[in-house]
Order: structure tokens, then C-alpha cells, then sequence
């Protein structure tokens, strides 16, 4: 034992502050050393530990532990008193573990695979949450989100069946949804949009999307829209999938704001896919940490009530030092070898241990490391949700420990390749039945494949299933769609919409501005303008926003609890509980977070909301594509706006900040609709027919990515008629004037920015070659080929359809040549459908730091390089001389 005159002391932040009684300090000190050199330095920190716990409850300020040992939070004896039929919800959840494995075994007939092990070990986490938590959306507000653990939906489709939801033909089709009548194998609201709310299978999106539901219930509720006092969110997810950094990315925000509206259930069952998720460490131990530190309330239920009689005799404290020592993947090989292994590898690791297991019975230690687990008992989930719930002021993490593949037998509890098992043999089910006390007779297996078993729609089981759902308002998960169509924009509102449609007159402005404008004029109207999220990554100012600051307010759940620095000003920093303008600081992927919870709250609450997010394009869907298909999934609707877009337009910031390829990506999402407009009243027409497609009485699940540019340009009025060819893709802006009758003719396709090196090049072709060139402005090159795919889909069926690019091109003279500030493969997207000799400029490559022109002139997509490139393909014709091309280069300084 250390000797109490000898412990060194150490610097500590305390010696700067005074000590009003340094002599009681040195007592206490004393006291400590006392007790370690007579008793032990375990003993002195459990006393150091309840003196802390003492301290908490009385309120004391003083910093709480990370790490508590490996027991449960809640001791048996603190339990509530478990409210409901814990004999028949083993019963019912018995018939949910069968029917899970049966599923997936039938299906592994046909090769499509599933996962067994998973719900096997979280069966008790879910059937107590169905039973007693869950709010249903049939009752009041808008019932409780669940974020549902993807690799366990086998389990909520056999619980879906119990309660006859699905029969066992829709069973019989998981992973089957060619036919159309298939379950999707992850929760997929777009494939199976009445049962599920939240796609969850891009592991880690799952709980940072969680957060800002449950954030973006805040706010909808401080803002007065939806009273969501009761909506409580629950994210089921596994320990491995925390090893992903978006599970974690966003702790701090949910502690921060309070949302004690938030508890994660984290699966604990040691195993990742291919094995132990901490083999030389411990997880729990080191979530808990991390979760503490973060300002959560952790809730561990580690340990079955067998483990009671263990604690008990326990006097020397060396079981629970053992508990903590041994590494995660022992412990996992604990539960698969004999209570022989046991006693020696365990208990004998020190004295105290092996006195302890004379006491104890082989019946017993075989019970304890083989299945009893807090994750596996009713009462053990049943207390920690109860505590869950009642917790105020933060958010709660239950860390529930389980045993992958409980109850399937020995072939697969703790397997280290249990995820990848996808059948069980007639004898394992045959197991498992005797095991689950299930009446599934042996004739039942006659024909060679597991039966489905149900115990009878009128059957006692059934009748308190949905009994306790009816309770809890109505079946989960679910999701409900209430067709609220928004009306459209007032009169005194459509003026920006016209101001954009009138142009800027002899005042440059940029389309990023136009944008801004329009929205600003929008969230005044009186029956939707409360209804516009405006979402920003810490980049407001840029964008031109901070206008709204004032106005519109910062969301915050606080308010402003100070004076901001530039209070004096017009613009100054405004924060507000109903503030409208979700301002997330630098992080994207919180942004993108916040725009799924909005644009999916027409369904979540019934309440439809219009989010927009503005970014730099570069940091959209580059940095944040998988949520993006999270948000085409789960039927968002709303507008992505890439601001600063482009490869040249941004001076100076260089590669890192120069988007030419978040179009080509876009692409590649079957609900995103993207737009390159050039113009402020094009984005007038988009951001009107948008809103009429999203929110209007025909509501479409489709969502808009537009991009704008921060370069000022003199708007122009918008010609007329052009309004269809904006909103399919393609119209002729300006006709060029031909010099005489057989001058050469071409036709320029350009979007975005690029509109204005295309009509530059349009007066020098003119001006300085004789050569006419039609401009046409590209608003989407993404929508002309979605059109062009469906009219060769329609061919395909006997139906004679033109795409509307070959319809617009149809007898313009000459070849045709696109250009864009995107990489070739954008405008290359529409070459199959256009009949005409088709080129195109663009910016491939990596993006640099130079002024606009230099940069331009680099990627060959100024005026002068599309003038040399356009002979080039008259040349090519024969319709100029192929001089004309070495001529212009030199002319231009190419």
C-alpha cells in the first residue's frame, strides 16, 4: 500500500484558486490515504464514488464520472413494477422470433439472403417498447419516430404479421419486390411507404438523422406549428455501427439543446459483421464515456437478474474488477465454451474469484454467461425505458448488452460469423421451438420447408398485441400521409416572383441574389411563408442572408441569453426560440439532417414544411450524396441550392472549393430534379412550378437541386413564352442575325454562367467570322434526358414518343455545340437524342485558384474558345476553312 506521508502531489488547476481552509483540505486528503493504506484503493474509490453520486443528488456542483463500473444502472431492487403480462409478451415475442427466422430462411430458397442473429438479440428491446412506449400516430400529436435497426426488420415484419398487417404470402416476398408486392429487406419508406417512416440501412445516417428529428420536433413546437410535447424519438442501433463517425457527430448538439425528447437504444452485442466490435477492449465502457462526456444520460442494463446472486457475494469487489478487465471477445468466448472453462479462465484469476465460485453453482454460472443479459428481460428493458422517458434536461443512451443470435441455438449464439448465417436446419428450429414453448407440431415440416406460426387472429396474444397498441394510439411503425396541399402564393407575394421575371434593368446581380430575393418575398406570405426552413452551414453571409437575421430570427431553444456584438446594426445577430432560420455551423451533414427532418414533415407530423438549404455546391452532394438518397428515400421534398456553383466562378478559393461535377452526381438520383438556371426568372418559373409540384394538390415526392452562381450579371426580362421550355430543359434565348443567306449556322446550348461566354462568342463568330449562331439556354440537362429515357421506355411498349430535345432541335441549322461550367458529362448527357453533330466544352479536371477569365481561358471554355471551337466543327463540315480555325487561335492568344 502507498505510504500517505509519500503520495506526491501533483499540479492541479485548484492551486490558482484560494483555499479558505486549506487545513479541512488536508483532512479530507488525509482521510483518503487512510483508507487506501488500510483498506485498499478499491475501497477508497468506492467511497470517493458514492460520496460523488451523494454530492449529484444533493445537488452539488461538481463534474460527474465518464466511466461507472460494468454493471447495471438500475439495480433490481430500484426497478418499477413492470405494467403488463410479461408471460404472455414472452409469449408473443416467442412467435416474433420464429416467424423472423423462419422468413429468412424460407427466402434463402431463392438466394436473397437476410439477417437472423441481429433480432434474435434485440427481440426484448423492441416487443417492451411495442408494448408499453411506442406512441402510435392515431392518438394525439404525431406519435413517436422510430429509427428501426435496419439488419432487424425480419423481426418487425413477423410482429406485422402477428398483428395482421402482412400475411404470410407478403412473408414469403422479402427481398422479393420485382412483382411489386415484395418486402423491401431494410426499413424503406419508398418501397413500403405505410410501414416505414425512416431508411436506416447507410449505417450511421440512422442516429445523426435521429438528433435532428428529434431537434427539428423542437422547433416546430417552439415556432408554434405542431405541438409535438409528446413525440419522443427512439434510434435503435448496434455498437458496430458507432464505430461510424455520423453516429457520434452530433452528440454534443443533442446535449447542448436539451432534447431529453431523444433516447438512443444501442444493441450491445459485442459483435460487428465479421466479429467482436472492441476484441481487446470494451464498448460499453467506452460509449459510456463517450456519451457522458457529451452530456447524455447513460443507462446501462448490462446483466440479467442471475447476475443478482453473483453481486451479492461479492464482498471484496473482485467480481466486478473482473468484469471490467476482461476484454469484449473473451467474454463472447465465455458464452460458447463449458462452465469448466469458465471457473478456471474467469474465476481464477485471483483468489477472491475462485472462493466466490465455490459458492456458486454450475447451473448458475452457465445461466449467467450463456443468456442472461439485461437486453433479454422484460423488466431489465422495461425499468431503463421507464427511466428513459422520466429523465429531463438531456438526452438518454441505454446501452442494453445481448447475445447475437439468442435463442437459435449453439450453431449461432456468439458466432463470429453469425450475420452472414441465413438459414437454421430442420433440428435447430425444431430446437428453437422446444426452446420458445411454441405448439408447432413436427408433422408441420413435412414438406421440408420451416412453417409460419401464428396463434390465431382472435387469439389471446393477438387480442393484447393490439390492445396494447389501440392503448399506445395505433399500430408501429407507420406512416401517415395527410395530403395538405399549400395554396399558392398570395398577391402581394407572386411580386417577387415577377420582380425576377421583369429583370434587374442596368443592375448587376448575381443568381445566387435572385434566389435569395424570391425566398425573402415568399416567407411573407401570410398563409405558407412560416412554412419556409431556410438551412445554412455557418455560411449565411456569403450567401447573402444575413437580411434575414433580423427578421426571421435563429433558431434557437434558448433564445438570446446575451447582447450581440452588433446590436447597433441593421442586420444584426438575432436568435429566438421561434426563430425560422436553422443556422447549423459548420457541419453539412447536419445541415443535410435538418433538411430531411423538414422535408419529410408532411408525413412525420402532418404538417408540411419547405425547407431550402443553400451551400457551396462543391460541399453538397459531394460531401453529403448518401444523404441525399436518405432523402429521395424517405420522400423529401424541398430545394437543395448549390450556391457559388461551378468550376471557374468562385475566385481564388482553387480546387478544393470548385464544383464542376454535383450536377453528374445529382444525376444519378432518380427523385432529385436538377436545374441550372442562367437567369433570375428562370429560377422564378423553376421555384414556382416547384412549389406547385411539391406542394400543390397533385403533391409529387420529388425534390429540386438548383444551382446558382455569385456573379453579377444584368438580369433580363423574360422573353415570352419560354416558360415550358425552362421547365423541360431547353429554349431558344437569343436567334442569331445571319450576314447574308448562306452564312454558316450553329447552335450554342449553354447553362448556367456559361450563357454569357456563349453569347460573347455568338458576337465574335458574328462579328469577326460571318458565322450565325443560335444561343439556347440549357435550364436542365438532367430533366431533357429523364424526358429522352421515358420516350425510349414508351418505344419499348409500342408508344411512338420524341424526346423534347429532338423536338426543340428539330431542323436548326448546323452543328450543335454545348457548354457549361460543368465537366463534359453533364451536356454529354443529352448527345444520343440530338440528330445533329453534337460537341460540347466543359471544365474537366481539377478546379484552380485564378481570377474568372484565367480560369476560363485554362479549361477552354471562354468566348474565344467556344468561337475556335465552334469553327472547328463548321470546318470539320466543310462549311468554313479549316484555316479558320489556326487563324482564330492565334487571333484569340489561344
Amino acid at each position: 500500500m502507498p505510504d500517505p506521508v509519500r503520495v506526491r502531489k501533483l499540479p492541479s488547476e485548484l492551486d490558482q484558486l484560494p483555499d479558505r481552509d486549506a487545513e479541512e483540505t488536508a483532512e479530507w486528503a488525509a482521510s483518503l490515504d487512510a483508507v487506501t493504506e488500510h483498506a485498499g484503493p478499491h475501497r477508497a474509490a468506492y467511497l470517493m464514488r458514492r460520496t460523488l453520486q451523494h454530492a449529484e443528488t444533493a445537488g452539488v456542483p461538481v463534474p460527474r464520472l465518464l466511466e461507472t463500473d460494468y454493471v447495471n444502472t438500475i439495480p433490481t431492487s430500484a426497478e418499477p413494477a413492470f405494467d403488463g403480462d410479461e408471460a404472455m409478451e414472452a409469449r408473443i415475442t416467442a412467435w416474433n422470433r420464429w416467424n423472423a427466422a423462419a422468413m429468412v430462411t424460407r427466402g434463402s430458397r431463392f438466394g436473397v439472403g437476410g439477417h437472423i442473429a441481429t433480432f434474435a438479440s434485440a427481440a426484448w428491446l423492441y416487443e417492451t417498447g411495442f408494448n408499453h412506449f411506442f406512441r402510435g400516430k392515431e392518438g394525439d400529436g404525431s406519435g413517436d419516430q422510430l429509427y428501426i435497426q435496419g439488419h432487424a426488420s425480419p423481426g418487425i415484419y413477423a410482429r406485422a404479421f402477428l398483428d395482421g398487417r402482412l400475411t404470410e404470402a407478403h412473408l414469403d416476398n422479402f427481398r422479393q419486390e420485382a412483382g411489386g408486392n415484395g418486402l423491401p429487406s431494410y426499413p424503406h419508406p419508398r418501397r413500403l411507404p405505410w410501414l416505414w417512416e425512416f431508411p436506416t440501412v447507410s449505417m450511421g445516417l440512422g442516429p445523426l438523422s435521429a438528433i435532428y428529428q428529434a431537434r427539428f420536433n423542437r422547433y416546430l413546437h417552439n415556432r408554434g406549428i405542431k405541438d409535438t410535447a409528446n413525440s419522443h424519438v427512439w434510434a435503435f442501433l448496434g455498437d458496430g455501427e458507432m464505430d461510424e463517425p455520423e453516429s457520434t457527430a452530433a452528440l454534443a448538439l443533442a446535449s447542448r439543446e436539451r432534447l431529453d425528447n431523444l433516447t438512443f437504444v444501442i444493441n450491445c452485442n459485442l459483435q460487428r459483421l465479421d466479429g467482436p466490435v472492441r476484441a481487446n477492449f470494451k464498448i460499453v465502457q467506452e460509449l459510456e464515456a463517450q456519451f457522458r462526456g457529451a452530456g447524455w444520460n447513460v443507462v446501462k442494463s448490462l446483466w440479467g437478474s442471475a447476475w443478482d446472486e453473483l453481486f451479492q457475494l461479492d464482498t471484496t469487489g473482485a467480481l466486478v474488477r473482473r468484469l471490467r478487465e476482461v476484454p469484449d471477445a473473451q467474454f463472447q468466448t465465455y458464452a460458447t465454451r463449458d462452465v469448466a472453462y469458465i471457473r478456471e479462465h474467469f474465476f481464477g484469476a485471483e483468489p477472491a474469484l475462485v472462493e466466490l465460485a465455490k459458492l456458486i453453482s454450475d447451473a448458475k454460472i452457465a445461466e449467467c454467461f450463456y443468456t442472461s443479459r439485461g437486453g433479454h428481460e422484460a423488466r431489465k428493458v422495461y425499468a431503463a425505458y421507464r427511466a428513459a422517458v422520466e429523465h429531463k434536461g438531456a438526452p438518454t443512451v441505454i446501452l442494453a448488452q445481448t447475445v447475437k443470435g439468442y435463442t437459435l441455438g449453439k450453431g449461432f449464439e456468439s458466432k463470429n460469423a453469425n450475420h452472414q448465417m441465413k438459414k437454421l436446419t430442420t433440428d435447430e428450429f425444431k430446437g428453437m421451438r422446444d426452446l420458445l414453448g411454441l405448439p408447432i407440431a413436427d408433422s408441420a415440416f413435412a414438406d421440408g420447408l420451416v412453417p409460419y406460426g401464428h396463434p390465431g387472429a382472435d387469439s389471446a396474444e393477438v387480442r393484447y398485441l393490439q390492445e396494447r397498441r389501440a392503448a399506445l394510439g395505433g399500430p408501429a411503425p407507420a406512416r401517415r400521409v395527410h395530403a395538405v396541399a399549400l395554396p399558392g402564393p398570395d398577391e402581394n407575394t407572386a411580386r417577387g416572383f415577377k420582380a425576377l421575371e421583369k429583370g434587374s434593368g442596368r443592375q448587376e446581380m448575381a443568381t445566387t441574389m435572385a434566389f435569395v430575393r424570391l425566398v425573402k418575398d415568399l416567407m411573407r406570405d401570410k398563409e405558407t411563408g412560416r412554412r419556409w426552413v431556410p438551412i445554412v452551414p455557418d455560411e449565411a453571409r456569403t450567401f447573402g442572408m444575413e437580411s434575414l437575421f433580423p427578421s426571421a430570427g435563429i433558431y434557437s431553444p434558448l433564445g438570446q441569453t446575451y447582447e450581440p456584438v452588433d446590436r447597433d446594426q441593421l442586420m444584426y445577430y438575432k436568435e429566438a426560440k421561434d426563430g425560422q432560420i436553422l443556422n447549423e455551423g459548420i457541419t453539412e451533414a447536419g445541415a443535410m439532417a435538418d433538411f430531411i427532418a423538414a422535408s419529410t414533415s408532411y408525413a412525420t407530423h402532418g404538417e408540411p414544411m419547405i425547407p431550402f438549404y443553400i451551400f457551396y455546391s462543391m460541399f453538397g452532394w459531394q460531401r453529403t450524396a448518401d444523404q441525399m438518397w436518405q432523402l429521395a428515400d424517405q420522400l423529401g421534398k424541398g430545394f437543395i441550392v448549390g450556391a457559388t456553383a461551378g468550376r471557374t466562378t468562385l475566385t481564388g478559393e482553387g480546387l478544393q472549393h470548385a464544383d464542376g461535377h454535383s450536377h453528374l452526381i445529382a444525376s444519378t438520383n432518380p427523385a432529385s430534379l436538377n436545374y441550372d438556371p442562367a437567369f433570375a426568372y428562370e429560377i422564378a418559373v423553376i421555384v414556382k412550378d416547384g412549389l406547385r409540384r411539391m406542394y400543390g394538390p397533385a403533391a409529387e415526392n420529388v425534390f429540386y437541386y438548383l444551382t446558382v452562381y455569385n456573379e453579377p450579371k444584368v438580369q433580363p426580362a423574360m422573353p415570352q413564352g419560354v416558360e415550358e421550355g425552362i421547365l423541360r430543359g431547353l429554349y431558344r434565348f437569343k436567334e442569331g442575325v445571319p450576314a447574308t443567306a448562306d452564312a454558316p449556322r450553329l447552335q450554342l446550348l449553354a447553362s448556367g454562367t456559361a450563357i454569357h461566354w456563349a453569347l460573347e462568342a455568338q458576337e465574335l463568330l458574328s462579328g469577326d467570322w460571318g458565322v450565325t449562331a443560335d444561343v439556347w439556354s440549357a435550364t436542365s440537362w438532367g430533366e431533357l434526358r429523364r424526358d429522352a429515357l421515358e420516350a425510349d421506355e414508351a418505344l419499348l411498349h409500342g408508344e411512338q414518343r420524341t424526346p423534347y430535345v429532338t423536338q426543340a432541335l428539330d431542323g436548326a441549322p448546323g452543328p450543335v455545340l454545348a457548354v457549361s461550367d460543368w465537366m463534359r458529362q453533364v451536356p454529354d448527357q443529352i448527345s444520343q437524342w440530338v440528330e445533329q453533330d453534337y460537341s460540347s466544352l466543359g471544365t474537366d479536371g481539377f478546379g484552380l485558384s485564378d481570377t474568372r477569365a484565367a480560369a476560363r481561358r485554362h479549361f477552354g471554355v471562354d468566348a474565344q474558345s467556344i468561337t475556335v471551337a465552334a469553327l472547328a466543327q463548321l470546318a470539320k463540315r466543310g462549311e468554313v476553312p479549316a484555316s479558320a480555325v489556326k487563324e482564330a487561335r492565334e487571333r484569340y492568344g489561344l
